[in-house]
């Protein structure tokens, strides 16, 4: 059949236009600060050769990155990936797929999916996992959504310590509700949530907590539950950095009623920033109030083990305006970059990887304790940490820069109250001598 493209009309447009309020289409991107809007089209060079468009970007990666060593955190670090992982998820079957809506033709997809979902629930310590968030703020987003539905009330608390990324992402997912602005909850001296403001918050659908939080401190999640549970609210708990459960106790172990993250540490390369890859997981109870997709597994007239889309009807593509969520895509590819990567590391592996990790980490903080710094706080870290900075460390952080060392992150830009600490963060990218190196070049 051979089927047309109509594009719109000037009238189709004006119609759309009236209908959200707007004059032209430009007024719909003016919440974008002007700063980060392009004023003109950018200076695209006409064709290359093959050769002279490599070099060209050859050129343009390595004027951003290359040999840098960055010891920074906040959210986003490098990890090694194993060999297997691009072989495998890079293969033209998998790279290729689409959307299992046919499970009949999708099985290689929806095993896939299928596989990611209980290497995620393992991982949360729960019952349920699904497919389809897109990073960790995404996830977030939509745990609180989803505590709002399943309790039926509107109350939310947040902790000041989640990833401020995040917490801007949450807020705007909650502005069109004027009566859902969340109460934050302030840090104790140790670097952990103070959870008493909750007795005089009214009917909280959920306490939504990041452990390790965004000092890299770990949370007291089973006090967490316990102060929200009274209140009669669930509790979420989120993590930036997956790895930390190799060595912590899971969420749902600890009392969670929802778990979510940011899952770029399992195989997916940072990028400059992306894609990430969502991760949630919950209780059973609430597996129908879940955004996105499960996939199950059932068997078919045969006996034999099949796979299909289960309650994909909360999307908005099926459901429309009565769907719990407007996410309608399963970020499959990434989901199944982090099942290959789980599925290669295995269990011991993946505890190997977060011993080495959490060492490092305190090796390094040691190390710049020596140097003059001060902890911060008192309760564990893992992975990151803040430490209070010498006099004249700015200008050897600037030294460093130089150098293409990128030591540290000034925290007073996201916590202005909080001039002079820093905050840092090591993986097992880092080899020990490096970390020597590093900090040799730390004068005390």
């Amino acid at each position: 059949m051979n089927h047309r493209y109509f594009p719109h009309t000037e009238a189709d447009r004006r119609e759309m236009l009236d209908a959200v309020g707007v004059r032209s289409i430009d007024d719909l991107f003016r919440a974008i600060p002007e700063s980060c809007r392009m004023a003109k089209a950018p200076d695209i060079p006409g064709p290359l050769s093959e050769w002279d468009l490599k070099r060209r970007i050859g050129a343009m990666a390595a004027s951003g990155g290359g040999d840098w060593k960055v010891f920074v955190g906040a959210g986003s670090q490098p990890h090694h990936i194993p060999s297997v992982v691009p072989a495998l998820a890079g293969r033209g079957e998998f790279v290729t797929s689409y959307t299992p809506y046919q499970p009949e033709l999708s099985q290689g997809t929806l095993q896939a999916i299928f596989e990611f979902q209980t290497l995620v629930a393992r991982l949360a310590g729960l019952e349920t996992a699904n497919a389809s968030m897109y990073d960790g703020a995404t996830a977030m987003a939509e745990a609180a959504l989803m505590a709002q539905r399943a309790t039926r009330r509107r109350n939310l608390a947040v902790s000041s310590l989640v990833h401020p990324h995040w917490r801007e992402t949450l807020a705007t997912y909650l502005a069109p509700a004027e009566d859902a602005t969340p109460a934050a909850l302030p840090a104790l001296p140790d670097g952990r949530t103070d959870f008493s403001p909750l007795a005089g918050l009214r009917e909280p659908a959920a306490l939504l907590l990041q452990s390790p939080n965004f000092f890299g401190v770990v949370e007291d999640v089973a006090g967490a539950a316990e102060a929200i549970h009274r209140a009669g609210g669930l509790l979420a708990v989120g993590f930036s950095e997956p790895f930390a459960y190799g060595v912590l106790k899971s969420p749902g172990l600890l009392g969670a009623d929802i778990a979510f993250g940011e899952g770029q540490s399992l195989g997916q390369a940072q990028s400059f920033g992306g894609p990430g890859l969502g991760l949630m997981a919950a209780r059973l109870e609430f597996v129908r109030q879940m955004p996105g997709r499960l996939v199950g597994q059932t068997v078919d007239n045969r006996g034999q083990r099949g796979f299909v889309l289960t309650l994909s009807t909360r999307e908005q593509h099926i459901r429309r305006a009565r769907a719990v969520s407007n996410i309608c895509s399963n970020a499959g590819h990434s989901a199944l970059t982090a099942a290959i990567f789980m599925a290669a590391v295995g269990g011991s592996g993946f505890r190997k990887l977060s011993r080495i990790n959490r060492d490092l980490a305190e090796y390094f903080k040691n190390g710049l304790v020596d140097k003059g710094f001060k902890s911060v706080f008192s309760a564990p870290t893992y992975n990151e940490f803040v430490l209070a900075a010498p006099a004249g460390f700015a200008e050897t952080h600037a030294r460093l820069r130089e150098k293409r060392i990128l030591l540290g992150l000034p925290l007073s830009g996201y916590y202005p109250d909080r001039p002079g600490e820093w905050l840092f963060g090591v993986t097992e990218t880092s080899a020990r001598e490096e970390i020597d190196a590093v900090l040799r070049e730390v004068r005390k």
